[in-house]
């Protein structure tokens, strides 16, 4: 992705103070590091008369993958290759702002220590951007720039170039030009408008996303006729991030045509104070259900098998009703991760007599695993794919065989009810299936049946009359013993 910035200027007020503004020396070409990739600073130019800054963000498509929430397996194959190749690299979007918010902080705040009267000029600006993906057309790029004072060419950017009547593509080529803007002000623009015209995020956006839009958009978005298309497409259309924005511009709109502050018209309803409960998040929720089955079971030693970074074995430490807990992880970062958690280096001889970590995979019988009251598998199950299921059930329930098992999984019917989560996706990049509760009422129940446990099932999180829980737990306990059930 490529996008300059040129100003120009004369022997008292020279372009190069563009240098100053944005904090990096025209004589170095710098780079910084991203979340995706690579940022680099380069000045084609620079004299008293004419300035260029250059950003050149190299994506890793890679990193981009890993971090990405991901559509779960079992996909189209071209849909995974998609991921690896597409116009990200080039085209500019939200990986584009995020590297300008990232590499040009202090501009776009409008601060320069070195010279502090420079971020308050007014300056002759031209923003190039090559290709810009622009979901609406050039009309839809002048809509959003012209407002705001910028002169705005925009050309298409046909299919191909030898095919002629295959017309244009979704692509433009931007150029933006103004006398009358600061560079904190150009840069607010684009850090917005960029991802609302490419109408995608590739981050996850979150309930303060809505925060940054106000900052950012502070002084020209509550005034701007787009508004609405503004800050629906900057919130990936989530409604409930979107009311929120629209009623809180609303109230900044209100407030500078009274010519007063924002708290004088919103002072209908009292301010939430810090004693309101806040809804308890469903990992918590999880974790509580398992102890209290735990408890139920009269279980003193137990098992955490895909233990992760510690946070049941955490939780048990704390109750002295469980003499022994050991925490099992295929991966040696997750239980390094754990320990730390954990602070098992510092911890007391008693207290680190209760607690043990070790690497193990469930695909696989473990003798040390047999002997203990109980095992718990949460959020487990999923991230194996479904042939290797077979494998971890004889390793849990027919070569351990703890007298109690938990198993707890998603609840897919649930994911209609999370309005973040897009129709189709699974809750977790990594997992490889999310059930029904009657297909994971079929699996638990036959595997109670093969191995002589009796299972029950329980709702773990806010139970919906129509869709369920959005976690669903079997509690399995061992009703015959190995020898009769071989027998």
């Amino acid at each position: 992705m490529f996008l300059t910035i040129t100003t120009t200027g004369t022997p008292e007020r020279p372009a190069t103070d563009l240098g100053y503004l944005l904090h990096k020396h025209p004589d170095n070409a710098q780079a910084f590091s991203t979340s995706y990739g690579t940022a680099h600073v380069l000045y084609p130019e620079a004299e008293a008369g004419r300035c260029t800054a250059a950003l050149l963000l190299e994506v890793d498509a890679v990193a981009l993958v890993r971090r990405g929430k991901g559509k779960g397996r079992g996909g189209a194959p071209d849909a995974a290759l998609a991921q690896y190749v597409n116009d990200r690299p080039y085209a500019a979007s939200s990986l584009l702002a995020v590297a300008l918010s990232s590499v040009f902080s202090s501009a776009m705040k409008g601060v320069c220590n070195a010279r502090p009267e420079l971020p308050g000029q007014a300056r002759p600006l031209r923003v190039e951007v090559p290709a810009l993906p622009a979901r609406g057309g050039p009309d839809l790029v002048r809509k959003l720039f012209e407002p705001l004072g910028w002169t705005v060419t925009v050309e298409p950017v046909p299919l191909d170039t030898e095919f002629p009547d295959w017309g244009d593509s979704r692509y433009v080529r931007l150029v933006l030009e103004s006398d009358t803007l600061t560079l904190a002000e150009a840069l607010r623009h684009l850090y917005v408008l960029l991802p609302v015209l490419d109408d995608a995020k590739h981050y996850w956006v979150a309930p303060d996303e809505v925060d940054k839009l106000l900052r950012v958009g502070e002084g020209w978005l509550p005034g701007h006729p787009e508004q609405r298309l503004i800050t629906s497409r900057y919130l990936s259309r989530r409604w409930s991030l979107t009311r929120q924005a629209t009623e809180r511009l609303e109230l900044v709109r209100l407030a500078e045509t009274d010519d007063s502050e924002v708290e004088e018209i919103d002072n209908a309803v009292e301010a939430e104070t810090e004693t309101e409960e806040k809804p308890t998040p469903l990992a918590v929720q999880r974790r509580e259900a398992i102890v209290t089955a735990l408890r139920q079971s009269g279980a003193a030693r137990a098992l955490d098998l895909g233990c992760g970074q510690g946070q049941l074995v955490q939780t048990l430490l704390k109750d002295p009703a469980f003499t022994e807990i050991v925490g099992v992880d295929v991966s040696m970062r997750a239980l390094t991760i754990a320990s730390r958690r954990l602070k098992l280096d510092r911890m007391g001889e008693r207290q680190a007599s209760r607690v043990q970590l070790f690497q193990g995979s469930l695909a696989y019988t473990d003798v040390r695993l047999k002997g203990y009251d109980a095992a718990v598998l949460s959020e487990v199950i999923e991230h194996l794919d479904l042939p290797r299921l077979p494998a971890l059930e004889y390793a849990v329930f027919g070569s351990a065989r703890p007298r109690t098992v938990l198993v707890t999984t998603p609840n897919v019917e649930y994911n209609v009810r999370w309005e973040s989560l897009p129709a189709g996706h699974v809750r977790h990049g990594d997992h490889r299936f999310e059930w029904t509760r009657a297909e994971f009422r079929a699996w638990a129940e036959a595997v109670a049946e093969r191995h002589g446990y009796g299972v029950a099932f329980e709702p773990v999180g806010p139970d919906d009359p129509e869709v369920g829980p959005p976690t669903q737990m079997a509690v399995f306990t061992l009703t015959a013993p190995k020898e009769a059930k071989a027998a």
